[in-house]
């Protein structure tokens, strides 16, 4: 069976959410020691968790941050002020517990793992690192394809599969993160494609392109949409033509924890765009996912517009690496903690309103 198969497979048999249990929910937090929804955007995160966990109790430890990473040809269109053996090194500090991610992951409680689903280098010396490469690096996209469907559908799969091995595991809670130089030229390309906007409306400055470069990088991939025609193609194809592998890995990682009935966390726009990519292969995903942040990247307004989801926090972010939703996982904790611990004001003996 191709890999395409196996994924179309596996689509099939994801179910939306069961919400039949979303009144008990709500009906437990309003019965908590507090004005009714005075807790605002809170409880709304407590009443979704408790939905899918189907419980008025609900918990999300242990949770974990899926890092994929991988790299892009279209970085020899000069789109990034980074060369691309960055990726490699970054896949290094992060198993050596030196960057941004690491620090946030663990005040969140989150485990980190790290993902090579696509790194040009040899990253294979690395401790901690799960090594499901499927090819290293890209192609070109403005030339043509940047992989073929079946390498595509195979790095969907190894996020899937990365996901269901975390819900075997006992993990309640996923979190979504990347690490691959040229990615928010792939991620703006799928946006564009996806959503059909205009290139110059959702490419930014990345890792810090001045504005000659961001205008270079919208021609790069609106170039890119043309030669791969992306408008004849279908949500698989559209991933294979301008996508990354770790994005397409993040794809799967939603897929698969939808297939697990796992709530996830995008990240930002590099992440969010793999939201988009998982919930064109996969519909029903989108009801288990939960955005983390609105990045700073111009795309990611298009990307949660087409998503309809509103962000947990907004702080002008546009790291990547997992960092928002390791922020967004500490604040849905905490949502729970309050859901599940609070006394109501029956079992606390205080009267209510209007009582």
């Amino acid at each position: 069976m191709t890999f395409e198969q196996r994924l179309h497979d596996l689509v099939a048999s994801v179910n939306e959410p069961d919400v039949t249990f979303e009144a008990a929910a709500w009906q437990r937090l309003d019965s908590l020691t507090k004005p009714p929804r005075s807790l605002g955007k809170l409880e709304t995160i407590a009443a979704r968790v408790a939905t899918l966990q189907r419980t008025a109790h609900p918990a999300v430890a242990p949770m974990a941050i899926v890092l994929m990473a991988g790299d892009h040809g279209v970085t020899a269109q000069g789109v990034s002020p980074y060369p691309p053996e960055v990726t490699a090194q970054m896949v290094a500090n992060f198993s050596a517990g030196g960057a941004a991610i690491n620090q946030l992951a663990r005040h969140a409680g989150a485990r980190l793992v790290l993902v090579d689903v696509g790194v040009a280098g040899d990253v294979s010396g690395i401790d901690g690192v799960v090594h499901a490469k499927v090819r290293p690096g890209t192609a070109d996209f403005s030339t043509g394809p940047a992989m073929s469907r079946e390498e595509a559908a195979e790095a969907v799969l190894v996020g899937v599969r990365v996901a269901q091995e975390l819900a075997e595991e006992g993990v309640r809670l996923v979190g979504t993160g990347e690490m691959g130089i040229g990615n928010s030229t792939a991620a703006a390309a799928l946006t564009a494609a996806y959503c059909g906007a205009d290139p110059g409306g959702v490419v930014g400055a990345g890792t810090g392109l001045d504005a000659a470069g961001v205008e270079r990088k919208a021609r790069v991939i609106a170039h890119a949409l043309q030669v791969n025609d992306v408008a004849r193609l279908d949500a698989l194809g559209v991933l294979a033509a301008v996508g990354g592998l770790e994005i397409a890995g993040l794809a799967g990682v939603f897929i698969g924890c939808a297939s697990a009935g796992l709530p996830v966390v995008s990240d930002g726009f590099i992440a969010g765009a793999a939201a988009l990519a998982a919930v064109n292969l996969c519909p029903a995903a989108s009801g288990y996912l939960f955005p983390s942040h609105r990045s700073a990247e111009p795309g990611h307004g298009t990307v949660l517009g087409a998503l309809g989801l509103t962000p947990v926090l907004e702080l002008d972010m546009r790291l990547g690496e997992g960092t928002g939703a390791a922020l967004a996982m500490d604040i849905m904790a905490a949502a729970c903690e309050v859901m599940s611990g609070m006394a109501t004001f029956a079992s606390a003996g205080v009267s209510g309103s209007g009582e």
